[in-house]
């Protein structure tokens, strides 16, 4: 098995399968409705005493798993900011398996902490943020988020004299969260794992647009003793509006003991693109950000970057100490929570450079255009409407007189694009959403007309049910 002749066996069977998947992305339906007992029928669940050879295990699993899988990767995929993978990021992911490395330490894998070390400061200066801050790889937004709000506490609790890591939360001095009312779910999600609780959280009114209110987190700050650990967005998950930076900054920097961190999972990248920057002015005051790899930038997952402009507070939360394991500077894992994993900045390092500056930008707002087009497309339907305003690459939109879960089922069931339920200012709506580098103009026309036909045959009486 471990012979060159079963190596090349092995791999040319996984080649070839992939090869024809990525060549079907461009025609195939983008979702195929699969429920669970099929799949589970599809995959032998007995686990044998003896195997098969590799190659007919691919093979076999190939053909189990490619009816339940949804093309995502596609350039018609817009339910979520899904992404695609550049052929030299997929390219990079496949050397990084084969290789094999443990990117935790460099005496595990120089490769990997030297490449971590030099993709990190590309992406500080792509997205304007310090040059001294710290990176580090995680497996994507959420993780982004633990890394610098467990940075944040070990900061602001050490402030008041109290070392978090050694002695835990109980009896320290907390310090109160603040989030906008339209945080995204892993922000929460990150503050329940780090021990802050969901519920303790004090939610900032938002704007029309999803956008934290400044003249309202100042009335909630006066109120709050204490170190505060404040938590703004890039890139609101259904209109892509960003929280007002500059405004937010100026009322964290009058308080002396407080942190602002921004989850800018795709949001963030729109400081990448000279044509959008604007819409996060004043982002690189924050303290921390997190920002993914596998949304825009269209590397595989998964791959995200937690940033932490104090080195320092970022290392002391994240490294851990055992006698065989001596962590420093150059050690990747003394900035992230995991110590095993895999080289995740090698694909964003094989992005950036083939991309550069200009393949950055052009990649945002290439993805921007085409989401206005998308929304101008929609909005000539007389029985859809466009609700809100598409700054970045979030279409927001209803159907007149139709259940919107009905419209999802139906686009989704058709196969021609995937697109998602969400629900805004207390109704039920519909994301369409542009962040693949494959995507054309002609791949936007083609879904939206679909989805309008689609919108016709459900609102015709002689159609009750979707085709």
């Amino acid at each position: 098995m471990g012979d060159e002749t079963g190596w090349n066996e092995t791999l040319d069977r996984a080649s070839s399968w992939s090869r024809r998947w990525l060549a079907s992305l461009g025609d195939r339906p983008v979702g195929v409705p699969v429920d669970a007992a099929e799949m589970r029928a599809r995959l032998d669940d007995r686990l044998p005493a003896q195997g098969p050879p590799p190659a007919q295990v691919l093979d076999e699993l190939a053909a189990a798993l490619e009816p339940g899988l949804v093309a995502s990767g596609g350039p018609r995929y817009f339910g979520f900011v899904t992404g695609g993978a550049l052929p030299v990021a997929l390219g990079a992911d496949w050397m990084v398996s084969a290789a094999d490395q443990d990117a935790a330490t460099f005496v595990m894998s120089p490769a990997a902490a030297v490449v971590e070390e030099i993709a990190g400061r590309w992406v500080l200066d792509l997205l304007g943020l310090p040059d001294g801050a710290a990176v580090g790889f995680v497996t994507g937004a959420q993780m982004a988020s633990v890394a610098c709000v467990a940075a944040a506490r070990r900061a602001l609790v050490g402030a008041q004299g109290w070392d978090v890591e050694r002695d835990g939360l109980a009896g320290a001095p907390v310090p109160t969260v603040v989030v906008g009312e339209h945080a995204h779910a892993t922000m929460i999600q990150a503050l329940r794992l780090l021990g802050f609780g969901s519920a303790r959280a004090v939610r900032v009114p938002v704007d029309v647009h999803g956008r934290m209110r400044a003249d309202r987190l100042r009335e909630v700050l006066a109120t709050i003793p204490g170190p505060v650990l404040v938590c703004a967005q890039a890139g609101q998950v259904n209109t892509g509006a960003s929280d007002p930076f500059d405004e937010i900054a100026d009322l964290v920097d009058a308080r002396e003991h407080a942190w602002l961190h921004v989850d800018g999972a795709f949001g963030l990248w729109a400081a990448a693109a000279p044509t959008r920057r604007h819409l996060v002015a004043g982002v690189e005051r924050a303290d921390s950000w997190a920002v993914d790899a596998h949304k825009w930038l269209n590397v595989p997952y998964d791959a995200a970057m937690a940033i932490v402009r104090d080195r320092g507070a970022l290392t002391e939360a994240m490294t851990t100490s055992a006698a065989y394991l001596p962590f420093g500077e150059l050690d990747p894992a003394a900035r992230t929570p995991e110590n095993s994993r895999r080289a995740r900045a090698v694909p964003i390092y094989a992005a950036l450079r083939t991309l550069g500056r200009d393949g950055v930008a052009d990649l945002v707002e290439r993805c921007c255009v085409l989401a206005r087009q998308a929304s101008e497309e929609l909005a000539r339907h007389p029985r859809v409407e466009v609700l809100d305003d598409v700054v970045l690459n979030q279409v927001l939109f209803r159907p007149d007189g139709l259940d919107v879960a009905d419209l999802a089922a139906a686009v989704q069931r058709d196969g021609t694009c995937w697109i998602g339920t969400t629900a805004w200012q207390g109704r039920p709506a519909l994301r369409f959403s542009v962040s693949n580098w494959s995507t054309t103009a002609a791949d936007v026309t083609r879904a939206t007309t679909r989805i309008t036909d689609l919108v016709d045959a459900l609102s015709s009486p002689a159609s009750p049910g979707a085709p």
